[in-house]
């Protein structure tokens, strides 16, 4: 399963690109207000340049079939790995099967259900952005969503690939690994999270305690 960082922050981005883990980056509108910067085509471009090789989605506003294209288009222009990310709907679904005609990367974002997971594939996305955390708020099983649509892009050979989103906690990235989720894409809060582990922590610990004796030794 790929590991995405979710979050418009360039400093995030560099440092988790610099760890070697991530292999692309989601934004939304929020994430890039709370980004603070009013160029935007600049911050997904310095986002581009800091993954290059991996998909950066950027996210149309426009409520309508024609509005989606016409920001997909220019977006599309702004770096070769720039994704297009449309949030579920029957104008995004129109855009989409655009897009995929045109040899658009896309990401279908806010899918909550199967169903739509079903209706976004045959619609041609590239990626299809299943939200559990918000699913979990409510009480519905956010992860069952990723493990039943895993399986029918399995069954129906569709070239759709199911992303988990919405990610809470660490232990959603492992459920979604276990699902068989093709990616996930992280807050930077969590991935850091992911690295903690008390008895790791404990081990390297020791390991310098006794490194520093036995060179105390040698050096006696």
């Amino acid at each position: 399963m790929q590991l995405f960082v979710d979050t418009a922050d360039l400093k995030e981005i560099q440092e988790a690109a610099s760890w070697g883990v991530i292999s692309g980056v989601t934004t939304n509108p929020t994430l890039l207000a709370k980004n603070g910067s009013g160029d935007v085509k600049s911050v997904i471009r310095e986002i581009c340049n800091l993954v290059p090789d991996g998909p950066v989605s950027m996210e149309v506003v426009s409520e309508t079939a024609e509005g989606m294209i016409a920001e997909g288009k220019e977006f599309a222009t702004w770096a070769p790995n720039v994704y297009v990310k449309v949030p579920f709907c029957v104008e995004g679904l129109k855009a989409v099967k655009w897009f995929h005609q045109a040899g658009i990367h896309t990401n279908v974002t806010l899918v909550f259900s199967t169903n739509q997971v079903l209706l976004a594939a045959n619609a041609g996305a590239t990626l299809i952005s299943s939200f559990v955390g918000r699913l979990d708020d409510i009480g519905f099983d956010g992860m069952q969503i990723i493990s039943e649509s895993v399986d029918l892009m399995r069954i129906h050979g569709y070239d759709s690939k199911i992303l988990a989103a919405s990610i809470r906690h660490p232990l959603h990235v492992t459920q979604a690994a276990a699902a068989g989720a093709d990616i996930s894409t992280i807050p930077f809060k969590v991935l850091k999270q992911m690295y903690d582990h008390p008895l790791t922590e404990k081990g390297m610990a020791a390991f310098k305690a006794d490194w520093d004796k036995l060179n105390a030794t040698i050096a006696v």
